[in-house]
């Protein structure tokens, strides 16, 4: 199939969804007014009260259509795009839009970060034109691309899935590892820190929509698996008591001693350790490695943080922490007592450095 052919089919797709939304909107509670046929008016999801007439990108910042909204689970800054803020394609400048999303990505790409696009709401009166994507993609170089660690769409609909066939031969392989699609907002919440994200009315809306529909469809009743055993070569997410027991004995779990010896041999020296994070994709391939009980080669990643977030994950999944709850009040105490112990003995030093200060100046 040709580049037209496909961009064609996109069109024809995003017709598709155009009349599934009205279709879904009619099921409900409408969502136009039946007067004018125009949205209802919402206040703007999240949008900051204090914005300035004087900021640079005031024409496109009053839209709404980009929010910094907290951190994801792991600690990086999520930056949201809202499709049905977008106005119609002839009230926004696409060049100044773009303009508007480097300035404000300029801000956090240094660090990881994470976007969550918001697909619901993009029709044929407001999407920007294929080439206008084709040239943003192209626009946005490594330094965007690098600490960019998962792009999460939302509501995905066979229009995005054409515009992925057309846009594929652009776009990188390890790129490509990073897009994840939600079908619904229940699956992001499992991701992110759900309530810190700033979410528009109308996607809200539209998932719940969405759910009645599917409770609305009568399936037959799911039985229930049971547990799986762990594997005998498992490391993440059992007991250490397990692994001891499944090591020989060896009292250093097999994921603690490769990524400790590692980054005491090539990363003590790197900045951010500890702090940065790395791909889901990646981190799931590792476990997955480790739980089979195969070798993991951190020099093929090429990512001196991999291992100290493979460490903590292996930390965080332990069902009982290192510091064990039935210990915890007693840890407590000791540190208190560690804490008191020492203060009474700066105190005691400092009443000693005094009075001898005070005996040497009366002997004067």
């Amino acid at each position: 199939m040709s580049r037209l052919d496909l961009e064609q089919l996109a069109e024809i797709e995003l017709q598709r969804d155009e009349e599934e939304a009205a279709a879904l909107s009619m099921a409900g509670r409408p969502l136009v007014m039946p007067t004018t046929g125009r949205p209802l008016v919402v206040p703007t999801a999240g949008q900051d009260p204090a914005l300035s007439m004087d900021h640079p990108f005031y024409d496109v910042a009053r839209h709404g259509i980009l929010q910094v909204a907290g951190e994801d689970r792991f600690g990086r800054r999520v930056i949201t795009f809202s499709c049905c803020r977008m106005p119609p394609s002839h009230e926004l400048n696409h060049r100044r839009l773009l303009q508007y999303l480097k300035h404000t990505l300029d801000q956090y790409v240094e660090s990881d970060y994470t976007i969550v696009y918001f697909h619901y709401g993009l029709n044929s009166q407001n999407k920007p034109s294929l080439s206008w994507l084709q040239s943003t993609y192209k626009e946005f170089d490594r330094r965007y691309k690098k600490n960019l660690k998962a792009l999460y769409i939302v509501h995905p609909t066979n229009f995005i899935k054409v515009l992925w066939t057309i846009f594929k031969p652009l776009i990188s392989h390890k790129f490509g590892k990073k897009v994840i699609y939600f079908n619904s907002l229940s699956e992001l919440r499992e991701h992110l820190k759900y309530d810190q994200l700033i979410v528009p009315p109308e996607v809200l809306r539209y998932d719940e929509k969405l759910r009645s529909l599917h409770k609305g469809r009568s399936s037959p009743p799911a039985k229930t698996p049971p547990p799986r055993p762990p594997l005998p070569t498992q490391q993440f997410g059992v007991s250490l008591q397990y692994l001891k027991d499944k090591n020989q004995g060896e009292l250093i779990p097999p994921v603690l001693r490769f990524t400790v010896t590692y980054l005491r041999e090539k990363g003590l020296h790197a900045e951010g350790l500890f702090r940065r994070s790395a791909s889901v994709h990646t981190i799931r391939e590792i476990q997955r490695l480790y739980n089979q009980g195969k070798p993991v080669n951190f020099d093929d990643y090429g990512d001196i943080h991999l291992p100290a977030v493979i460490l903590k994950t292996f930390l965080r999944e332990l069902p009982q922490p290192l510091l064990t709850f039935k210990a915890y009040e007693q840890i407590l105490e000791i540190t208190s007592s560690r804490c008191t112990r020492r203060c009474e003995e700066g105190t005691g030093a400092l009443g000693t450095e005094g009075s001898a200060g005070n005996s040497h100046g009366a002997g004067k």
